[in-house]
């Protein structure tokens, strides 16, 4: 007798164990993936967030943490070394480490295509891991346990996405183009996807977008279409947990939005309005951190920093403050929606 599939599509969330691999894994709305052994428990008895460099129109080389599943102020983590200070850059992480690339000083306009990481379980100052293909400002990346996405920033090859394996130390390989022009944008993940919403456009007179785009980890290519953010806005902060993420901040370029909206990482669909900030009229984010519960938001031009839970609506709550007010650090954890 042939076994019949079944009638209701399976659910996001799903599980199922696999007696291939004698391993537990959830469907994602795609695919089966494997349900982590490992936690930032684990590693460092909690989901730890950073904030590297940032600060306008005086960037800095700071690198501060804090425990996403508590609150409180930011504390010293350590510092940037190539080069010293820098903003406009991006960050990403995996379990264990946590990466910056690119960014510069804004006056001079300096960008440079540096990548540093840093252990995120101990404190320390960074450590050379090699170089993008360009020299970028106002780039933005994603990334799953084993590969950091780097979409291009300004003033570099307008289309280039390329990716490291964080693993091992050397210089970022093409990934793919892009199917929007745009930099600055907000990033989410889950371990298969990685999302881009918003931005601004590479070219004058400079026009921010709505679009959201995705690409798939496992491959190679160029993004395709997600939906449509509820605001174009440029240089928003996101984040997300393997199911939801969770986007805010942002301006176009005067005119600038406390409002929070989220997607579904499984689907393809346009955002909803999940809540609004503590704080209003905001240029940017210094960067979203992520653990399967929260998303923390570092704000510009000031040391306050909120949160949300992730898988309800409502508006942030005061996490506490980070030590430096300027805006365009990278954010990363080791605790985000791409390790599961």
């Amino acid at each position: 007798m042939t076994e019949t599939r079944p009638i209701q599509p399976t659910p996001v969330g799903a599980l199922r164990f696999n007696t291939d691999s004698a391993k537990l894994e959830y469907f994602d709305g795609n695919q089966y993936v494997n349900i982590t052994t490992d936690s930032p428990e684990q590693n460092t008895g909690g989901t730890r967030g950073l904030i590297m460099g940032g600060g306008y129109p005086n960037c800095v080389n700071l690198i501060e943490f804090a425990n996403i599943q508590t609150t409180g102020n930011f504390q010293d983590f350590g510092d940037l070394t190539a080069p010293t200070n820098r903003t406009a850059n991006c960050g990403f992480a995996s379990r264990t480490r946590g990466f910056i690339a690119g960014g510069g000083a804004p006056s001079p306009n300096s960008p440079n295509g540096k990548i540093e990481f840093v252990t995120i379980a101990s404190t320390g100052n960074g450590t050379n891991f090699g170089s993008l293909s360009d020299n970028y400002n106002e780039s933005s990346s994603v990334s799953n346990a084993t590969r950091g996405v780097i979409y291009a920033g300004y003033p570099g090859t307008i289309n280039n996405i390329e990716y490291i394996t964080m693993s091992s130390a050397g210089n970022a390989v093409d990934f793919g183009d892009k199917t929007n022009g745009s930099v600055g944008n907000g990033t989410m993940q889950s371990p298969t996807r990685g999302v881009f919403s918003s931005g601004e456009g590479n070219a004058s007179p400079y026009a921010v977008v709505n679009s959201i785009v995705f690409l798939t980890f496992s491959t190679l290519g160029n993004t395709a279409d997600f939906g449509d953010a509820q605001r174009a806005v440029r240089y928003p902060a996101a984040t997300s947990n393997a199911i939801r993420g969770i986007q805010c901040l942002g301006g176009s370029p005067n005119s600038y939005t406390n409002q929070i909206e989220f997607i579904t990482m499984a689907t393809l669909g346009n955002a909803q309005d999940f809540g609004d900030l503590t704080l209003s009229n905001l240029a940017g984010g210094s960067g979203g951190l992520g653990s399967p519960t929260r998303a923390v938001f570092a704000v510009s031009s000031e040391t306050n920093v909120d949160y949300v839970q992730i898988m309800t609506t409502g508006n942030a709550v005061d996490f506490g403050d980070k030590t430096d007010n300027g805006s365009g650090g990278g954010g990363c954890s080791n605790g985000h929606g791409g390790l599961g």
